[in-house]
């Protein structure tokens, strides 16, 4: 499986000049828990940084600072690590465990924002290889049964 097989391709986007109470906003209408963060330089919505429910939890709550006093480029992760839509699940595993991250940005050839794979997305296809493994197992015994009839 590979990163555009997994991935969530309706991403919720932002610009870093957002507010951070408009970032809030959008999370909640979005029912999402992070923004890409992209700047559209040549057409492409290309991944600049991310924001997630988290950063602003903690830089801006915890910190007790206005969250009307800054902008998603205060608070957002940047540079924003990335995968390509070929990458395969093995190798997204491997960011996301290596980097400590939930949420890797998706970029086609261009460098344009493709997609959003999170760990949810993750633990869905690991579920589905393993159904698929169990069933070949099921199958295997099955007929292996029929042939020793």
């Amino acid at each position: 499986m590979r990163a555009s097989d997994i991935c969530t391709s309706k991403v919720v986007c932002i610009d870093a000049s957002a507010s951070v109470v408009d970032a809030a906003k959008r999370m909640r209408e979005g029912h999402v828990g992070a923004l890409v963060v992209t700047e559209q330089p040549n057409g492409e919505r290309i991944p600049v940084g991310i924001v997630t429910d988290r950063d602003i939890v903690m830089s801006v709550i915890a910190e007790e600072v206005a969250p009307t006093a800054l902008k998603v480029g205060d608070v957002m992760t940047s540079p924003v690590l990335t995968c390509t839509e070929e990458q395969h699940l093995y190798e997204i595993v491997a960011l996301l465990r290596s980097k400590a991250v939930r949420r890797l940005p998706v970029v086609n050839v261009h460098g344009g924002l493709a997609g959003l794979v999170a760990a949810d997305d993750v633990y869905s296809a690991l579920g589905l290889l393993l159904r698929e493994m169990n069933a070949a197992l099921t199958q295997e015994q099955v007929h292996e049964r029929v042939a020793r009839l």
